[in-house]
């Protein structure tokens, strides 16, 4: 049924309009953007184009706050915190899994967000054993999309080996691993079944790291997705720069740069540790940075050279990652502080043409996100996904403001309790900042969660 949504301001592609009713169709993409009239159904404050969630790995939310514990040694970084993922993935069920993925979209869409691409790389049993049916879990993914009404990229991860030394999986890894024919098959079964899903899901592909992938294993996954999104983590940790540069003589972006037809399909996920003329590379060669700040900055991994990569024309959008917390704003906000400490200024992110920062980094990464994401969405526009979110300026925080002034208001002097409504492709999923299945996901997730850390 076919929907209008009056709006008092909105942000469209054409900039800031006062009092327009945005139309969608059946199909759920925007029909028409037009002057206020009799036919909406629904209104709201202030109407932006909503974000695109770059990179999650779900199933991590259900571990957050119980690596924050020093390690055995006084240098606790990713690699001893990655110990405590293993643990974890030890005792994961499919519906476990499930229940989590769920929560987490959920949190997502109340947050702002409406879609996310899910780096899915838990293929397997624990053990290494795998499902009956070897898409299972992804399957699960599928079906906690469909239950939240969140807009979905799946991207099933290729993970061949422990290390650039070619070391078998062991632990918890195992439950990642695929050779080439099983990943093929794994990928081709997710392919089959894309077309039961809504119009607006995405099937794409992602090698999970240089370290992690052979270079045949990364010809066979961009091969299977010749026009979808390819994501592929890259320089997170000095460690892995070091390592990678030793084995492959290069850095890992001038590695990809250098050796892989890197386009505007492809998300470098992190990409943390560059030289400049990576930056200047990565910057021209239209493919997105995936950045995930909060994330970042809990496993200490380092700052993105964003000041450098942004004059140079790159594109960025925004990843919630291991989902320690999920928070639009706090993400964007944590991306342009990050630059402040660094650079001991203020308003980095910005140009001449966008003194805003608010407003710079809110359009670039809704463009970029839903680039990354293969989505045709991030803006107000005919023809776009509807995917909207809607803030309430009856909310003190944003009272009598307008433009960009919003934007610079919620990233930076508030919170994600300014979002009163989402709107993806069209679905109304979050009403008056409650997701409209919250009761049910919640309680599942709420019974998951007890009996996984009775059981850690």
């Amino acid at each position: 049924m076919a929907t209008a949504i009056a709006a008092r301001q909105a942000l469209t592609s054409e900039g800031w309009r006062q009092n327009v009713t945005v139309e969608i169709g059946d199909d759920g993409r925007i029909s028409g953007v037009v002057d206020n009239n009799d036919l909406a159904t629904a209104s709201a404050g202030i109407l932006l184009p909503a974000l695109s969630n770059v990179h999650s790995h779900s199933f991590q939310r259900a571990m957050a706050g119980l690596a924050e514990r020093r390690g055995p040694t006084a240098q606790d970084d990713f690699w001893t915190w990655r110990k405590v993922m293993y643990r974890f993935l030890d005792i994961l069920s499919p519906d476990d899994i499930e229940a989590v993925a769920a929560q987490v979209q959920m949190e997502m869409l109340e947050a702002g967000f409406a879609s996310q691409a899910e780096f899915h790389y838990v293929h397997h049993a624990p053990g290494g054993e795998p499902y009956g049916q070897l898409e299972e879990l992804s399957l699960r993914h599928f079906k906690a999309a469909r239950l939240t009404g969140i807009g979905y990229t799946h991207l099933p991860v290729l993970y061949m080996q422990g290390g650039l030394d070619e070391r078998p999986l062991r632990g918890g890894q195992r439950r990642f691993g695929c050779n080439i024919d099983q990943f093929e098959q794994l990928f081709s079964n997710i392919n089959s079944q894309m077309d039961t899903h809504p119009n607006d899901f995405v099937l794409g592909v992602a090698p999970h790291s240089l370290r992690a992938v052979s270079a045949e294993g990364l010809k066979t996954a961009i091969d299977l997705a010749p026009k979808n999104p390819i994501h592929i983590h890259a320089a997170e940790q000095i460690g892995e720069v070091d390592d990678v540069t030793k084995t492959l003589g290069a850095r890992p972006i001038r590695w990809l740069l250098n050796n892989m037809p890197i386009d505007e399909r492809w998300c470098l996920i992190h990409a943390t540790h560059m030289d400049d003329t990576e930056v200047d590379g990565l910057a021209r060669s239209g493919a997105v940075a995936g950045l995930c700040p909060l994330t970042e900055a809990n496993l200490g991994d380092g700052i993105f050279n964003a000041s450098r990569f942004l004059k140079r024309g790159g594109a960025f959008g925004i990843g919630s990652d291991s989902n320690v917390k999920i928070a639009l704003s706090e993400e964007l906000r944590m991306l342009e502080v990050s630059q402040r400490l660094r650079d001991r200024r203020r308003v980095v992110l910005s140009d001449e043409n966008t003194q805003s920062n608010g407003r710079f980094l809110y359009g670039r990464a809704a463009s970029g996100g839903a680039q990354a994401i293969g989505r045709d969405a991030g803006r107000i526009k005919v023809g776009a996904f509807a995917d909207l979110v809607a803030l309430d300026d009856s909310h003190y925080a944003v009272a009598g403001l307008s433009h960009d002034a919003i934007l610079d208001t919620w990233i930076f002097a508030c919170g994600d309790e300014l979002v009163s409504d989402v709107w993806s492709a069209g679905r109304h999923v979050v009403k008056d900042g409650i997701h409209v299945n919250r009761d049910k996901i919640a309680s599942q997730y709420s019974s998951t969660i007890k009996k996984l850390r009775r059981a850690l």
